[in-house]
């Protein structure tokens, strides 16, 4: 079973890796089996430090060049120079080779970004709150004032997270969300949401063209047997890396 799938959006840059994990290829026990790639678990140690081993390996890079944050659904971008972690950001963004940008994830929605011109990146946890606050948008107005990206020149990835048809929500976090990318049903009384239609319509209000975004076709919990699901797993699950970067 494969670590990991690729964008197909990014695989004729030369030179660039990106990539989210799947759950297969480690060696994590029940109920984290197998590639749990999460430190913030009660999984062992040494089981997830070996998993990002194999991660990073078959990728080309190595542990120590990933950076990172503890993720806190919230709006705050790293601007990164060197690999090694954070606190309080929900995304990264660099034009350094040799850094493997990385975000966790086990429902939220992984947004991979990359600039063909200026050769800047971004890796993006797009949980709803974080979405909700635009950070898709505040991304990309943050690549433009460190980099001069524009969002013509980038190309985009919105990874695998829960569907639509399974993130039931109530009125209060309905509320955040514009009326395109949710739904009311009457039998529940629930509402739910879309968040790759959200991370979507963020990209394309900041200028990206329909044609430079990419659309992961999968679900955390429709395709359980490949992804780990927080919501389908009640909150004791592993957790998957969206990564990019530059070899060189």
């Amino acid at each position: 079973m494969q670590l990991y799938r690729q964008p197909a959006i990014f695989q004729n840059i030369a030179a660039l890796v990106a990539a989210e994990s799947t759950r297969h290829g480690g060696i994590s026990l029940a109920p984290y089996h197998s590639l749990n790639l999460g430190k913030n678990t009660q999984d062992k140690p040494e089981h997830v430090a070996e998993n990002r081993q194999r991660f990073c390996s078959a990728l080309g890079f190595h542990p120590g060049q990933l950076a990172w944050s503890h993720q806190v659904h919230g709006a705050e971008v790293r601007l990164v120079t060197e690999p090694g972690g954070a606190s309080g950001f929900d995304a990264l963004i660099t034009r350094e080779s040799g850094i493997l940008l990385s975000v966790s994830v086990a429902d939220c929605t992984p947004v991979l970004v990359y600039d063909t011109r200026q050769q800047a990146m971004a890796a993006i946890h797009a949980g709803w709150r974080s979405a909700a606050a635009g950070i898709v948008r505040i991304v990309l107005h943050n690549m433009q004032k460190a980099f001069g990206s524009r969002a013509v020149d980038c190309l985009a990835y919105v990874g695998t997270c829960i569907d639509e048809c399974s993130f039931e929500v109530g009125p209060e976090v309905a509320a955040a969300f514009e009326a395109g990318v949710k739904r009311f049903d009457p039998e529940s009384s629930k509402y739910f949401v879309d968040l790759k239609k959200e991370c979507t319509r963020q990209l394309q209000e900041a200028g990206l063209p329909e044609s430079q975004i990419e659309v992961s076709p999968y679900s955390t919990v429709l395709h359980y047997a490949d992804y780990f699901s927080h919501r389908r797993e009640n909150g004791t699950t592993g957790r998957m890396l969206a990564v990019i970067g530059r070899t060189g």
